[in-house]
């Protein structure tokens, strides 16, 4: 292992932007922590050293059933990682080897074998403090990160988007709502479907009544998002009869708030229903 003089990548940068892609991942499997997302990276670093000698050993054709199996295990911790840049020199090497190709299984790991062992030393370099080499020094370095990005994830303040015509409603709720939770005013309904593809709200809340696009309207357009199959949504209603607080609950609100509404009530039933949302 190459002697580290300090920190050469932030890791939180390296996941963001390099082969390792937390986003991406996060994506594939919605109920994947930060945390629990370091948890298998610690576990591709402990399986790599041993997937980088059995690539040797392909190359040189001099592999036994044990190197074979180091590899199927580094291709199953990649594919966890949701890593696909080293992923089909591996299938090859391996699909090789189970065909008995031994000399195409050579030619395809000694194409890949420096580039995946940039990539191991990367992750390896990509610490907050300078460590001791060794895996014991590298899991204490991942296990202060993923405290710390937990942490931060815990203080995090949740989102609600509120969407009303009327900006005096939205300057209302943001007054009532801005020193506990982040607060994205969404005037224009029509903007919605746009708008989630940048942000990821904890909860909505939607005027009931609009000219252009209804609350009633918006709610299919947000539970066709992956990541908001199940967001909360309240509504914010002048009729508040039982024909509308049916139709809201139908259309998957889990409650209504009536206009013009008191600020303890607004916070109350924001409190109740908000589900903090990952956020990686």
């Amino acid at each position: 292992m190459e002697k580290n003089n300090g920190c050469c990548f932030d890791l939180k940068i390296l996941l963001m932007k390099g082969d390792l892609n937390v986003r991406q991942a996060a994506e594939s499997d919605p109920s994947l922590t930060v945390g629990e997302y370091f948890e298998l990276l610690t576990g591709f670093i402990e399986l790599a050293p041993a997937a980088l000698l059995s690539l040797s050993k392909f190359a040189e054709i001099n592999e036994n059933v044990k190197d074979w199996r180091n590899i199927e295990a580094v291709i199953l911790s990649l594919n966890q990682l949701r890593s696909v840049k080293y992923l089909p020199d591996l299938y090859a090497v391996s699909n090789a080897r189970s065909k008995g190709d031994s000399r195409l299984a050579a030619l395809h790991a000694k194409t890949m074998i420096d580039d995946f062992n940039s990539f191991y030393l990367q992750i390896i370099s990509a610490k907050t403090d300078a460590l001791p080499d060794g895996a014991p020094g590298v899991q204490a370095s991942l296990k202060k990160l993923i405290q710390f990005y937990d942490d931060e994830e815990a203080n995090r303040k949740m989102m609600v988007l509120a969407v009303d015509d009327s900006p005096s409603i939205l300057t209302a709720i943001e007054a009532v709502l801005n020193k506990t939770y982040k607060v994205f005013k969404l005037p224009k309904p029509e903007m919605l479907e746009s708008i989630l593809t940048q942000v990821t709200p904890d909860l909505f809340l939607l005027d009931y009544r609009m000219p252009e696009l209804s609350g009633f309207d918006l709610v299919p357009i947000i539970r066709k998002c992956n990541e908001h199959k199940v967001t909360p949504i309240i509504f914010l209603t002048s009729e508040g009869t039982m024909d509308h607080v049916s139709a809201a609950i139908a259309l998957g609100a889990c409650d209504f708030i009536v206009k013009p509404f008191q600020a303890d009530m607004l916070l109350q039933k924001i409190a109740k229903h908000i589900v903090r949302k990952k956020n990686f």
